[in-house]
């Protein structure tokens, strides 16, 4: 072993000296260069919106209970160097002495939040500014429609329970209030010291105790994990994903978004690796010959090229994570400029693996052109082909199609997209060739039949001649430009499809408890002020009890938020035919007349009920029987009002209801808001402004990381595509060569060239931008679920990028070749 490892390193030096490795080296160079500024970066991106998804919870680990916190929690968050804070959350009365209203109470210990930012003010008309500290003794912070129910203003004195406390700020922002419509009556907040004293927590008050913990990484999953055995029923682990569906949602597109652009680079540097391993066989075929004349055995020859490759991949991989650190860093710093936000540096782990990734793919994707290397018979040693190539291409590349499959699901952590991804690379790869072989043929036909200039037939006579390297070359342009193009799409098209699920209109202000005998009068408000009619959707709460003739209850479920959502009342709502952007998963619409119900697909998934179920649902002691006839994807990011599920009206139209609605209310309609109120005491008013900044917050980020990923990538699949059209350059030569010997001259060649290439790179971009935008469709259909309004600037990209860059790379490779004598070429040739 140890003399085959000397003699690679001998081979690996011989052939850097010769040249016949820089292609191969600057290929994985550039390659892992792409594939680890992508990784990291969508690593830092991935950890940056993980940190910031902490401050929508207020620590990194959120816990809350139906009892007290344990001290045992308590000790053991100290012993292992974290900070805690806790809260208590209850629904009470406060008053003053002419009005009382029904709010809730949340009182808070230091150090609340750990994470994100408290925001206050003194008066509703002037700036808000964070909060330092919590509410001193005595005091009590109060969402602003406080003042408005009872008629009050900052410094008043209110009574809570037993105590009087004075109103000392308006609350602004509350970076852990959640969105269930339990939480959305007006917060009233004070320190913890003040809670005993109010006499509100005794025994057999309904209390929501929180701990909220926050530290370094490791430190708070150590802890999760020595908490979750601990957990009895009545207590919960609160994430993002059970707390906040419209984050949660956001934050996932946003993963998909930066793996999408991470498979995308994989993928135009598996392209290049192919063509550099092919290109290197090519070279090889008479020293594998003579080697093999020598007396070398064919497990030698494998031994020695792998273990080759293995060498230039490690190299070219150290090289390129040293330019990968060093772009994602350049990019991270832009990006904290332009968005204001902190990119974390990536974990050292991110750069090992995409190192590793770098090495596996050089490997996985050069063996079958090695394997046929040393499949090379002495008498095939004046042959620059041998035997019908589709066959032995298809049967080589086999398991390496297979390997890269799975390596893209692994590289994804999403199996759909990356099986998505993979299957419309493969069959734009296998519809290329066709359309490309399938050209060929015509271009024949119309060559012998209709073209009469004989530098157009020369051309063509170049393409045909050769079509099954050009069939490749087309190929493997289109798909590498196919990679360019799509990432283009991604930064234009499916982001701004994403943005516009979040419209500059969207609702920032809930209104709840609206009384049905108010209906008319607030719709008629609504006019007059806003000039448009305001939807308005009837609630109704509901416990789901049964499911085909069996009871439900938590004890039929093992998952945590099964069982939280299998315990509670659900929302109910109920309309004559779903909401025109529902879109419909499985089954129909809604029939008016019917008892039926559409389930979101996510709680359908949650609690294991399927189209066609019957279902039973305990409203207000009246049990209510529906058929499930659709499963429905919602679209939490919009803000407007949704429900897990949503019957006929005539199952659910006659129970008792208050009615709902989601408006956007402008910096100069408070005061409207204000009278409103005033009129309708009993209705509640829930600002989700802070939730819809975060969302804009996250996309934004993602805006910018894209940016930043897309130039990369771009920069670097142009490379990438200059090298896999570069791969015919020794045939090309030898041809030219061979040509001018013969007679021709050079204002033929160059005219026969700059027809060649034409045709190639006009076939190939307008191929690859018709895959580009067939995916790009495909992704925003079954991966995204938004859609997107396509451009000609695909098409244009395409074929110009590839057009220029075949006359290109065609006048950088044999400008050269024309200007020099046959024979000198001939020479340096063989």
């Amino acid at each position: 072993m140890t003399g085959i490892f000397k003699l690679a390193m001998k081979q690996v030096w011989r052939d850097a000296r010769a040249g016949d490795l820089l292609l191969l080296a600057l290929t994985i160079v550039v390659a892992v260069a792409a594939l680890s500024t992508v990784s990291m970066l969508a690593d830092s991106a991935r950890q940056g919106l993980e940190r910031d998804a902490g401050q929508l919870l207020g620590a990194d680990l959120l816990v809350e209970t139906d009892a007290a916190i344990a001290e045992e929690w308590l000790t053991q968050a100290k012993q292992q160097s974290l900070q805690v804070a806790q809260t208590w959350q209850f629904p009470s009365m406060l008053s003053t002495e002419e009005h009382s209203l029904l709010v809730s109470v949340k009182a808070v210990s230091t150090h609340y939040p750990l994470r994100g930012n408290l925001r206050i003010s003194t008066d509703a008309e002037q700036a808000d500014r964070a909060a330092t500290t919590i509410p001193a003794p005595g005091k009590l912070w109060v969402d602003p429609q406080v003042l408005t129910g009872l008629d009050v203003k900052t410094g008043a004195q209110l009574t809570l329970g037993d105590v009087n406390l004075v109103l000392d700020a308006l609350i602004t922002q509350e970076p852990d209030r959640g969105t269930q419509f339990m939480n959305l009556a007006p917060r009233v907040m004070f320190n913890a010291a003040d809670l005993e004293r109010t006499g509100l927590v005794v025994l057999g008050s309904r209390v929501k105790y929180a701990l909220l913990v926050a530290g370094q990484p490791q430190q708070v999953e150590n802890f999760r994990a020595w908490l979750v055995p601990r957990l009895q029923p009545g207590q919960k682990i609160v994430t993002i994903e059970s707390g906040r569906p419209e984050i949660r949602q956001s934050l996932e597109r946003a993963q998909q978004f930066l793996t999408l652009v991470g498979l995308l680079a994989t993928l135009i540097a598996a392209i290049a690796l192919v063509l550099g391993a092919r290109q290197f066989k090519q070279r090889h075929r008479k020293s594998v010959v003579v080697m093999r004349c020598l007396g070398a055995t064919q497990k030698m020859l494998v031994q020695l090229f792998l273990l080759e490759f293995f060498i230039v991949g490690l190299i070219g991989s150290l090289a390129g994570v040293s330019l990968g650190f060093i772009g994602q860093r350049l990019i991270a710093r832009v990006l904290d400029g332009l968005s204001g936000v902190s990119f974390p540096s990536p974990h050292p782990l991110a750069m090992l693996q995409a190192m590793g990734l770098g090495v596996f793919l050089l490997l996985m994707l050069a063996t079958p052109s090695l394997l046929e290397l040393n499949r090379v018979a002495p008498r095939q040693i004046f042959k620059t082909s041998a035997g019908h190539w589709v066959v032995p291409v298809i049967r080589a590349y086999l398991p390496a199609t297979v390997g890269m499959l799975v390596f893209l699901c692994w590289v994804a952590k999403d199996v759909k997209l990356g099986l998505l991804l993979a299957a419309g690379f493969a069959a734009a790869t296998a519809i290329f060739s066709l359309i490309s072989y399938g050209s060929m043929k015509v271009l024949a036909v119309w060559r012998v039949r209709f073209v009469t200039s004989a530098a157009l037939r020369f051309g063509l006579s170049c393409l045909i001649r050769r079509r099954h390297a050009i069939v490749v070359q087309i190929s493997a342009l289109a798909a590498g430009m196919m990679a360019v193009l799509l990432l283009t799409i991604v930064r234009t098209d499916l982001l701004e499809g994403w943005q516009r699920t979040i419209p500059p209109d969207a609702p920032n202000r809930f209104m709840i408890n609206i009384q049905p005998d108010q209906l008319e009068a607030v719709k008629q408000d609504f006019t007059q002020k806003k000039h448009e009619t305001t939807a308005l959707y009837p609630m109704i709460r509901g416990r789901l009890i049964e499911r085909n003739g069996k009871p439900l209850g938590s004890v039929d479920f093992d998952d945590a938020r099964a069982k939280q959502l299998i315990d509670r009342e659900f929302n109910l709502s109920y309309a004559s035919s779903l909401p025109k952007e529902a879109f419909i998963e499985q089954g129909r619409d809604l029939n008016g007349a019917a008892d039926e119900v559409s389930l979101e697909s996510g709680l359908a998934k949650t609690l294991r009920l399927n189209l066609n179920d019957e279902l039973v649902f305990d409203v207000a002691g009246r049990l209510v029987h529906v058929h499930v006839t659709s499963i429905r994807k919602v679209n939490w990011d919009s803000m407007k009002p949704n429900f897990f599920a949503i019957t006929s009206p005539i199952a659910l139209e006659g129970q008792p209801q208050t009615w709902m609605t989601a408006f956007q209310l402008k910096s100069d309609e408070g005061v409207w808001l204000q009278n409103l109120l005033r009129r309708y005491p009993n209705v509640t008013v829930f600002d989700v402004g802070a939730i819809l900044a975060q969302l804009r917050d996250v996309l934004n980020k993602v805006a910018f990381a894209v940016q930043g990923l897309f130039g990369f990538s771009v920069v670097a699949g142009v490379l990438v595509l200059v090298m896999a059209l570069s791969s015919t350059r020794d045939e090309r030569i030898r041809e030219a060569a061979l040509l001018r010997a013969l007679g021709a001259t050079r204002d033929q060649l160059s005219r026969a060239q700059r027809i060649e290439f034409f045709i190639t790179g006009l076939i190939a971009g307008l191929l690859a931008a018709g895959g580009a935008t067939v995916i790009a469709w495909a992704l925003s259909e079954w991966v995204f679920h938004f859609p997107i309004s396509f451009s000609l600037l695909p098409w244009l990209i395409g074929v110009c990028a590839c057009v220029f860059g075949s006359w290109l790379i065609g006048f950088l490779t044999l400008g050269a070749v024309l200007r020099a004598s046959p024979l000198s070429v001939l020479r340096q040739v063989n």
